[in-house]
Protein backbone atom coordinates (compact mmCIF):
# COMPACT_ATOMS: atom_id res chain seq x y z
CA UNK A 1 0.00 0.00 0.00
CA UNK A 2 1.29 3.46 -0.35
CA UNK A 3 2.07 6.14 2.58
CA UNK A 4 0.27 8.72 3.51
CA UNK A 5 2.70 11.14 3.21
CA UNK A 6 6.02 11.61 1.04
CA UNK A 7 8.24 13.68 2.94
CA UNK A 8 10.92 14.70 -0.28
CA UNK A 9 14.43 16.01 1.54
CA UNK A 10 16.60 17.57 -1.08
CA UNK A 11 20.35 16.71 -0.12
CA UNK A 12 23.73 18.33 -0.84
CA UNK A 13 26.98 18.65 1.14
CA UNK A 14 24.94 18.87 4.08
CA UNK A 15 26.53 16.26 6.75
CA UNK A 16 26.52 18.66 9.58
CA UNK A 17 23.28 19.23 9.75
CA UNK A 18 21.42 16.00 7.92
CA UNK A 19 21.38 13.79 11.40
CA UNK A 20 19.43 15.60 13.18
CA UNK A 21 16.92 16.46 10.19
CA UNK A 22 16.84 12.52 9.78
CA UNK A 23 15.84 11.88 13.46
CA UNK A 24 13.42 14.58 13.10
CA UNK A 25 11.57 12.73 10.74
CA UNK A 26 11.81 9.19 11.94
CA UNK A 27 10.69 9.92 14.78
CA UNK A 28 7.23 11.25 13.34
CA UNK A 29 4.14 10.23 15.88
CA UNK A 30 2.52 9.70 12.12
CA UNK A 31 4.54 6.11 10.84
CA UNK A 32 2.87 5.52 7.48
CA UNK A 33 5.34 7.83 5.33
CA UNK A 34 8.36 7.57 3.16
CA UNK A 35 11.11 9.54 3.10
CA UNK A 36 12.17 10.63 -0.03
CA UNK A 37 16.05 11.64 0.00
CA UNK A 38 17.26 13.01 -2.90
CA UNK A 39 21.08 13.13 -2.83
CA UNK A 40 21.86 15.54 -5.66
CA UNK A 41 25.60 14.84 -6.37
CA UNK A 42 26.86 15.65 -2.61
CA UNK A 43 31.17 14.92 -2.48
CA UNK A 44 31.06 15.33 1.82
CA UNK A 45 29.61 12.44 4.03
CA UNK A 46 25.90 13.04 3.13
CA UNK A 47 25.37 9.53 1.05
CA UNK A 48 27.26 7.39 4.01
CA UNK A 49 24.76 8.55 6.24
CA UNK A 50 21.85 8.51 4.13
CA UNK A 51 23.09 5.01 3.53
CA UNK A 52 23.39 4.19 7.37
CA UNK A 53 19.63 5.31 7.85
CA UNK A 54 18.25 3.26 5.32
CA UNK A 55 19.66 0.50 6.83
CA UNK A 56 17.77 1.12 9.71
CA UNK A 57 14.75 2.13 8.58
CA UNK A 58 13.59 1.19 5.46
CA UNK A 59 11.34 4.03 5.17
CA UNK A 60 13.91 6.11 3.51
CA UNK A 61 14.02 5.93 -0.38
CA UNK A 62 17.71 7.25 -1.01
CA UNK A 63 17.89 8.63 -5.22
CA UNK A 64 21.07 9.27 -6.01
CA UNK A 65 21.63 12.05 -9.02
CA UNK A 66 24.09 14.32 -10.41
CA UNK A 67 24.15 17.71 -9.13
CA UNK A 68 21.56 20.00 -10.92
CA UNK A 69 20.24 22.20 -7.52
CA UNK A 70 17.32 22.10 -4.84
CA UNK A 71 14.51 22.45 -7.67
CA UNK A 72 15.71 19.24 -9.62
CA UNK A 73 16.32 17.25 -6.60
CA UNK A 74 12.67 18.07 -5.38
CA UNK A 75 11.39 17.62 -8.78
CA UNK A 76 13.14 13.97 -8.46
CA UNK A 77 11.37 13.48 -5.40
CA UNK A 78 8.42 14.46 -6.96
CA UNK A 79 8.21 12.13 -9.45
CA UNK A 80 9.18 8.90 -6.94
CA UNK A 81 6.51 10.11 -4.44
CA UNK A 82 3.50 7.72 -3.52
CA UNK A 83 1.93 9.55 -0.71
CA UNK A 84 -1.30 10.49 -0.88
CA UNK A 85 0.25 13.85 0.03
CA UNK A 86 3.43 15.48 -0.42
CA UNK A 87 6.17 17.34 2.15
CA UNK A 88 9.19 19.08 1.88
CA UNK A 89 11.65 19.19 4.61
CA UNK A 90 15.17 21.10 3.61
CA UNK A 91 17.87 18.92 5.25
CA UNK A 92 19.46 21.46 7.87
CA UNK A 93 15.97 22.15 9.61
CA UNK A 94 14.24 19.71 11.55
CA UNK A 95 10.34 19.53 12.54
CA UNK A 96 8.56 18.47 15.75
CA UNK A 97 7.92 15.52 16.04
CA UNK A 98 3.90 15.33 15.56
CA UNK A 99 4.02 17.95 12.57
CA UNK A 100 3.37 15.48 10.12
CA UNK A 101 0.09 13.74 12.27
CA UNK A 102 -1.45 17.04 12.55
CA UNK A 103 -1.11 17.96 9.71
CA UNK A 104 -2.31 15.13 7.76
CA UNK A 105 -5.27 14.76 10.43
CA UNK A 106 -6.28 18.02 9.43
CA UNK A 107 -5.66 17.24 6.08
CA UNK A 108 -8.20 14.47 6.02
CA UNK A 109 -10.73 15.93 8.46
CA UNK A 110 -10.83 19.11 6.27
CA UNK A 111 -10.60 17.55 2.69
CA UNK A 112 -7.66 19.93 2.56
CA UNK A 113 -5.61 20.45 -0.67
CA UNK A 114 -3.14 22.08 1.11
CA UNK A 115 -2.07 22.38 5.36
CA UNK A 116 0.20 25.12 6.15
CA UNK A 117 1.85 25.60 9.94
CA UNK A 118 3.41 28.62 11.64
CA UNK A 119 7.24 27.89 11.97
CA UNK A 120 10.04 29.08 14.25
CA UNK A 121 13.34 30.58 12.89
CA UNK A 122 16.67 29.14 14.43
CA UNK A 123 19.77 31.15 14.94
CA UNK A 124 23.19 29.35 16.10
CA UNK A 125 21.95 31.08 19.90
CA UNK A 126 18.57 31.50 20.34
CA UNK A 127 15.36 30.92 18.46
CA UNK A 128 11.78 33.32 16.92
CA UNK A 129 9.02 32.43 16.30
CA UNK A 130 7.54 33.72 13.02
CA UNK A 131 4.18 35.27 14.11
CA UNK A 132 1.02 35.32 11.99
CA UNK A 133 -1.97 37.48 12.86
CA UNK A 134 -4.25 34.82 12.33
CA UNK A 135 -6.22 32.30 14.71
CA UNK A 136 -5.18 28.98 15.69
CA UNK A 137 -6.93 27.22 12.47
CA UNK A 138 -8.43 29.07 9.26
CA UNK A 139 -10.18 27.63 7.03
CA UNK A 140 -10.52 29.23 3.48
CA UNK A 141 -12.25 27.69 0.73
CA UNK A 142 -13.06 27.98 -3.10
CA UNK A 143 -12.34 31.25 -4.16
CA UNK A 144 -11.11 32.72 -0.79
CA UNK A 145 -8.03 30.31 -1.65
CA UNK A 146 -7.03 32.56 -4.42
CA UNK A 147 -8.72 35.83 -2.96
CA UNK A 148 -6.57 35.54 0.02
CA UNK A 149 -3.74 33.29 -0.08
CA UNK A 150 -2.33 33.42 -3.48
CA UNK A 151 -3.55 37.07 -3.50
CA UNK A 152 -0.98 37.24 -0.53
CA UNK A 153 1.89 34.92 -2.43
CA UNK A 154 1.64 37.52 -5.13
CA UNK A 155 2.29 40.47 -3.08
CA UNK A 156 0.86 42.68 -0.52
CA UNK A 157 -2.32 45.20 -0.84
CA UNK A 158 -3.57 48.03 1.59
CA UNK A 159 -2.15 47.77 5.27
CA UNK A 160 0.26 44.44 4.60
CA UNK A 161 3.05 46.59 2.70
CA UNK A 162 4.08 48.01 6.41
CA UNK A 163 5.40 44.96 6.99
CA UNK A 164 7.74 44.07 4.19
CA UNK A 165 10.06 41.66 5.86
CA UNK A 166 6.30 39.50 6.19
CA UNK A 167 5.88 39.31 2.61
CA UNK A 168 7.52 35.97 1.65
CA UNK A 169 6.20 34.41 5.03
CA UNK A 170 3.66 32.37 3.39
CA UNK A 171 5.64 31.66 0.20
CA UNK A 172 7.44 28.55 1.92
CA UNK A 173 7.07 25.02 0.47
CA UNK A 174 8.21 23.33 3.87
CA UNK A 175 5.56 24.51 6.10
CA UNK A 176 3.24 23.06 3.77
CA UNK A 177 1.57 19.25 2.98
CA UNK A 178 0.21 19.35 -0.38
CA UNK A 179 -2.61 17.32 -1.81
CA UNK A 180 0.13 15.13 -4.17
CA UNK A 181 -2.87 14.44 -6.50
CA UNK A 182 -2.58 18.51 -7.69
CA UNK A 183 1.07 18.46 -8.22
CA UNK A 184 1.04 15.45 -10.12
CA UNK A 185 -2.03 15.51 -12.32
CA UNK A 186 -1.56 19.38 -13.34
CA UNK A 187 2.56 17.92 -14.01
CA UNK A 188 3.30 21.77 -11.35
CA UNK A 189 7.31 21.25 -10.85
CA UNK A 190 9.59 23.76 -9.70
CA UNK A 191 11.54 26.23 -11.42
CA UNK A 192 15.15 25.78 -12.31
CA UNK A 193 16.98 28.31 -10.02
CA UNK A 194 19.45 29.31 -12.69
CA UNK A 195 16.43 31.30 -14.02
CA UNK A 196 14.75 32.78 -10.98
CA UNK A 197 17.29 32.96 -8.41
CA UNK A 198 16.64 31.80 -5.02
CA UNK A 199 12.60 32.16 -5.01
CA UNK A 200 11.47 28.76 -6.26
CA UNK A 201 9.18 28.42 -3.28
CA UNK A 202 6.56 30.87 -4.59
CA UNK A 203 6.04 30.14 -7.91
CA UNK A 204 5.15 26.18 -7.03
CA UNK A 205 3.07 28.04 -4.41
CA UNK A 206 0.79 30.04 -6.59
CA UNK A 207 0.58 27.40 -9.18
CA UNK A 208 -0.52 24.33 -6.47
CA UNK A 209 -2.19 26.72 -5.09
CA UNK A 210 -4.23 27.90 -8.05
CA UNK A 211 -5.91 24.19 -8.29
CA UNK A 212 -6.75 23.97 -4.38
CA UNK A 213 -10.35 24.19 -3.64
CA UNK A 214 -9.33 24.03 0.50
CA UNK A 215 -6.27 25.74 2.54
CA UNK A 216 -6.40 25.20 6.00
CA UNK A 217 -3.70 27.08 8.22
CA UNK A 218 -2.85 25.93 11.67
CA UNK A 219 -1.25 28.99 13.91
CA UNK A 220 1.00 26.27 15.53
CA UNK A 221 5.07 26.16 15.03
CA UNK A 222 5.93 22.60 13.78
CA UNK A 223 8.91 23.55 11.93
CA UNK A 224 12.32 24.24 12.59
CA UNK A 225 14.00 27.24 10.03
CA UNK A 226 17.81 26.89 10.77
CA UNK A 227 19.07 30.40 9.39
CA UNK A 228 22.83 29.75 10.67
CA UNK A 229 24.05 27.52 7.75
CA UNK A 230 26.58 29.70 5.38
CA UNK A 231 26.51 27.39 2.97
CA UNK A 232 22.95 27.11 2.42
CA UNK A 233 21.56 28.35 -1.25
CA UNK A 234 19.36 31.19 0.63
CA UNK A 235 22.67 32.82 1.98
CA UNK A 236 25.53 34.30 0.16
CA UNK A 237 25.89 37.06 -2.71
CA UNK A 238 24.29 36.08 -6.09
CA UNK A 239 25.68 38.44 -8.56
CA UNK A 240 22.40 37.33 -10.92
CA UNK A 241 20.07 37.63 -8.92
CA UNK A 242 18.51 41.12 -10.62
CA UNK A 243 18.08 39.63 -13.50
CA UNK A 244 16.46 36.23 -12.19
CA UNK A 245 14.57 38.31 -10.36
CA UNK A 246 12.89 40.22 -13.19
CA UNK A 247 12.53 36.95 -14.79
CA UNK A 248 10.21 35.64 -11.84
CA UNK A 249 8.30 38.76 -11.89
CA UNK A 250 7.36 38.00 -15.95
CA UNK A 251 6.41 34.73 -15.17
CA UNK A 252 4.28 35.64 -12.04
CA UNK A 253 2.91 38.69 -14.27
CA UNK A 254 2.30 35.73 -17.47
CA UNK A 255 0.21 33.62 -14.92
CA UNK A 256 -1.63 36.47 -13.80
CA UNK A 257 -2.54 37.03 -17.48
CA UNK A 258 -2.83 33.76 -18.21
CA UNK A 259 -5.49 32.86 -15.33
CA UNK A 260 -7.22 36.37 -16.16
CA UNK A 261 -6.78 37.21 -12.56
CA UNK A 262 -8.53 41.01 -11.37
CA UNK A 263 -6.45 44.08 -11.20
CA UNK A 264 -6.15 43.76 -7.42
CA UNK A 265 -3.45 40.93 -8.31
CA UNK A 266 -1.65 43.04 -10.46
CA UNK A 267 -1.39 45.41 -8.00
CA UNK A 268 -0.43 43.04 -5.75
CA UNK A 269 2.77 42.17 -7.88
CA UNK A 270 3.66 45.56 -8.44
CA UNK A 271 4.02 46.14 -4.55
CA UNK A 272 6.11 42.88 -4.36
CA UNK A 273 8.26 44.28 -6.96
CA UNK A 274 8.86 47.43 -4.74
CA UNK A 275 9.56 46.32 -1.66
CA UNK A 276 11.68 43.16 -3.09
CA UNK A 277 14.18 46.02 -3.77
CA UNK A 278 14.99 45.30 -0.48
CA UNK A 279 16.15 42.08 -1.00
CA UNK A 280 17.75 43.40 -3.69
CA UNK A 281 19.79 45.91 -2.03
CA UNK A 282 20.77 43.53 1.07
CA UNK A 283 22.04 41.23 -1.92
CA UNK A 284 24.06 44.08 -3.25
CA UNK A 285 26.00 45.28 0.15
CA UNK A 286 26.03 41.71 1.07
CA UNK A 287 30.10 41.19 2.80
CA UNK A 288 30.55 38.45 0.27
CA UNK A 289 30.20 40.74 -2.88
CA UNK A 290 33.60 42.43 -2.71
CA UNK A 291 33.03 45.35 -5.05
CA UNK A 292 33.87 48.74 -3.92
CA UNK A 293 31.17 50.95 -2.20
CA UNK A 294 31.71 52.95 -5.61
CA UNK A 295 30.43 50.16 -7.57
CA UNK A 296 27.66 48.78 -5.45
CA UNK A 297 26.20 52.37 -5.65
CA UNK A 298 26.85 52.10 -9.12
CA UNK A 299 24.55 48.22 -8.99
CA UNK A 300 22.17 49.73 -6.85
CA UNK A 301 21.63 52.70 -9.40
CA UNK A 302 21.37 50.31 -11.96
CA UNK A 303 18.40 48.15 -10.37
CA UNK A 304 16.84 51.59 -9.43
CA UNK A 305 16.37 52.57 -13.18
CA UNK A 306 14.90 49.62 -14.46
CA UNK A 307 12.21 50.32 -16.46
CA UNK A 308 9.63 47.18 -14.45
CA UNK A 309 10.68 49.07 -11.18
CA UNK A 310 9.93 52.52 -12.22
CA UNK A 311 6.40 51.75 -13.59
CA UNK A 312 6.27 49.44 -10.26
CA UNK A 313 6.88 52.15 -8.19
CA UNK A 314 4.78 54.84 -9.53
CA UNK A 315 1.54 53.00 -8.35
CA UNK A 316 3.35 52.40 -4.94
CA UNK A 317 1.21 53.86 -2.38
CA UNK A 318 3.60 55.07 0.78
CA UNK A 319 1.10 56.34 3.41
CA UNK A 320 0.76 52.80 4.99
CA UNK A 321 4.43 52.57 5.63
CA UNK A 322 5.68 53.68 8.82
CA UNK A 323 8.70 56.05 8.86
CA UNK A 324 11.36 54.07 8.76
CA UNK A 325 10.15 52.23 5.38
CA UNK A 326 8.25 55.20 4.55
CA UNK A 327 12.04 56.52 3.65
CA UNK A 328 13.46 53.45 3.21
CA UNK A 329 11.29 53.21 -0.08
CA UNK A 330 10.84 56.53 -0.79
CA UNK A 331 14.73 57.12 -1.76
CA UNK A 332 14.09 53.98 -4.09
CA UNK A 333 10.73 55.46 -5.45
CA UNK A 334 13.25 59.06 -6.21
CA UNK A 335 16.16 56.07 -7.30
CA UNK A 336 18.68 57.76 -4.73
CA UNK A 337 20.90 54.89 -4.88
CA UNK A 338 23.52 56.69 -2.12
CA UNK A 339 20.68 57.03 0.28
CA UNK A 340 19.69 53.88 -0.23
CA UNK A 341 22.76 52.43 0.00
CA UNK A 342 24.05 54.07 3.67
CA UNK A 343 20.34 52.81 5.04
CA UNK A 344 20.66 49.32 3.80
CA UNK A 345 24.33 49.23 6.17
CA UNK A 346 22.06 50.50 8.69
CA UNK A 347 19.47 47.99 7.99
CA UNK A 348 21.95 44.98 7.22
CA UNK A 349 23.56 46.43 10.96
CA UNK A 350 19.73 46.40 12.92
CA UNK A 351 19.03 42.78 11.09
CA UNK A 352 22.09 40.94 12.60
CA UNK A 353 21.21 42.49 16.29
CA UNK A 354 17.42 41.56 16.40
CA UNK A 355 17.95 37.98 15.18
Amino acid sequence: MNPKVSIVVPIYNVDKYLVRCLDSLLNQTLKDIEIICVNDGSSDASLPILEKYEEIDKRINIINKVNGGVSSARNCGIDAARGEYIGFVDPDDWVDHDMYLSLYKTAISDKADIVMCSYIREFSNHSKEKKFNFPEKSIFENQSVKSNIMRKLIGPLNEEVANPELMDAWGTVWSKLFRADIIKSNEIRFTDLNVIGTNEDLLFNIQVINFAQTFVFLNKPYYHYWRANSGSVTTGFKPLLFDQWLNLYHLIEEFIKKNSLSEEYYSALNNRMCLGTLGLGLNTISKENKDSSFKKIKHLKHILKSEQLKNSFKQLDLKKFPLIWKVFYFSAKIRSATSLYFMLIAIEILRKNLR
